[in-house]
């Protein structure tokens, strides 16, 4: 697996874990047992295009981390499709901090407006 760029990663938010997002993450793939997470961390990652010029689109990524904002980079959560306008991405990543503080991150309603 490619390394994330890291020059291109722009930490939004590092919020507490609800009790239902929780629940969510438990049954998930980004889920680790032995390191259990307890924030939320959503990125706004620029993604390189391969092209002799340096240009990049964007994408919203939510990691389980820990109080630190410690993550693994290899299962987050969930990663939105790529946006052209980092201004569109940073909007996307408001919409899921606000989700995320009111414990509704993972709900029907927020995850159908995301997939």
């Amino acid at each position: 697996m490619k390394t994330p760029n890291y020059h291109d990663f722009y930490q939004k938010a590092l919020i507490p874990i609800g009790v239902n997002d929780l629940l969510a993450l438990e049954k998930s793939t980004a889920y680790y047992q032995n390191s259990p997470s307890s924030h939320w961390l959503i990125a706004v990652e620029g993604v390189q295009l391969p092209q002799t010029k340096i240009y990049y689109h964007w994408k919203v990524s939510i990691y389980p981390a820990d109080s630190d904002g410690d993550f693994n980079w290899k299962k987050p959560f969930y990663c939105s499709p790529s946006m052209e306008l980092i201004e569109h991405a940073n909007t996307f990543a408001s919409t899921l901090v606000t989700a995320g503080k009111n414990d509704n991150l993972s709900s029907a309603t927020i995850l159908e407006k995301i997939s």
